[in-house]
């Protein structure tokens, strides 16, 4: 695994055998980030279920100026340390050992809003549907901004999610790339 482009293009990044942790593969990530290229220059960006950090630094190489990484595996978050430490990136990154889904985010996210929020959990959890039923994600998204959640092509989106509407979906393989927009007056700057 490795940053695909960008400043620290090249740059392999450290993977583990950590149950739940299923890193997005390498052809899904460019995908995205061609997708979403117009978006990065000086985002602040939400890697959630971060697993391996993969998707934050990723963004980071290709001009997000900050990434926050949230994942409940402490051995998870160790391994993002080591990859931003790899990139040379880490005063660009906040790493927070916390399950996201549950009701209230930490404290270190309360009063912050990010431009993309990328969600990758575990595939067939419940922590999909969950995190998209909470509403968490709207409080922390921006007006104009994007959750980019990837899933398994066997489980849907609930409906409806809380404050999010469906702008578009992609599927590579049987990998499924939800990207939502906020739902009209939900999002509050």
């Amino acid at each position: 695994m490795r940053i695909i482009a960008g400043q620290y293009k090249g740059r392999r990044l450290e993977s583990v055998s950590v149950n739940g942790i299923r890193p997005t593969s390498d052809r899904v990530r460019e995908a995205v980030f061609n997708i979403i290229s117009n978006r990065l220059s000086g985002a602040a960006v939400l890697d959630i279920f971060a697993g391996t950090g993969a998707l934050g630094l990723e963004a980071l190489s290709r001009g997000a100026d900050r990434a926050t990484f949230v994942d409940a595996s402490k051995q998870a978050c160790e391994l993002i340390q080591k990859n931003a430490l790899r990139c040379g990136i880490q005063e660009h990154c906040d790493i927070i050992c916390h399950d996201i889904s549950q009701t209230l985010p930490p404290e270190q996210l309360k009063n912050n809003k990010f431009s993309l929020i990328f969600m990758d959990p575990p595939y067939a959890s419940p922590l999909f549907k969950e995190t998209l039923s909470s509403g968490i994600l709207t409080d922390l998204l921006t007006t104009d901004g994007m959750v980019i959640a990837e899933h398994s092509t066997k489980e849907s989106l609930p409906h409806p999610i809380t404050g999010l509407d469906i702008h578009d979906q992609r599927k590579y393989g049987k990998t499924l790339i939800s990207f939502l927009r906020p739902a009209p007056g939900q999002v509050k700057d």
